[in-house]
């Protein structure tokens, strides 16, 4: 979710994580950090994602920001065959996400670690504070991770469903 102050920021690639619990399908999503949305929860929650810039092939940038955002590498990146495209969705803002689901585990009560932006809070203090990308990450059952993720990107849910069901 690297920040931009570029409205011409348009394009930004991430890695849908899933795996089965107890054969329950649930996916890897994280919460923004930063004040705006401390107690925001619904509709807010998203994949690992980051801007596509220089010229970096979109896969490439997906598997870097899913490292910057959470603190963890995913090895399964290093296999790009593992991966499925799950094509892309358009947010409200504009900006085109594109993603690949890779199958994956995080372990139980391991915390994100995120790379950091600047942001001056409160308004117009002049005071300059550094807050994570992402102040969390999870895995949740699917019905759950529906009611957290911008409704924009639930479509990824659907597209890896019919890749897991043979479609």
């Amino acid at each position: 979710m690297t920040r931009s102050s570029s409205a011409s920021a348009k394009l930004s690639a991430g890695i849908l994580l899933w795996r089965r619990n107890a054969g329950d399908l649930e996916v890897f999503l994280v919460h923004p950090g930063g004040p705006f949305y401390r107690m925001k929860h619904a509709g807010v929650w998203s994949l690992p994602k980051g801007e596509v810039d220089g010229g970096h092939p979109p896969y490439d940038v997906a598997c870097r920001e899913f490292e910057e955002e959470t603190g963890r590498p995913l090895a399964q990146c290093a296999h790009s065959g593992d991966a499925v495209e799950l094509g892309s969705v358009r947010l409200k803002s504009g900006k085109t996400v594109v993603a690949w689901a890779l199958e994956g585990t995080w372990p139980d009560g391991l915390s994100v670690s995120s790379n950091t932006f600047p942001l001056e809070w409160p308004p117009r203090s002049g005071r300059i504070r550094q807050f994570p990308e992402v102040d969390d990450g999870a895995f949740f059952p699917l019905a759950e991770a529906r009611t957290r993720i911008n409704p924009a990107m639930e479509a990824f849910f659907d597209r890896l469903i019919a890749h897991l069901d043979g479609g």
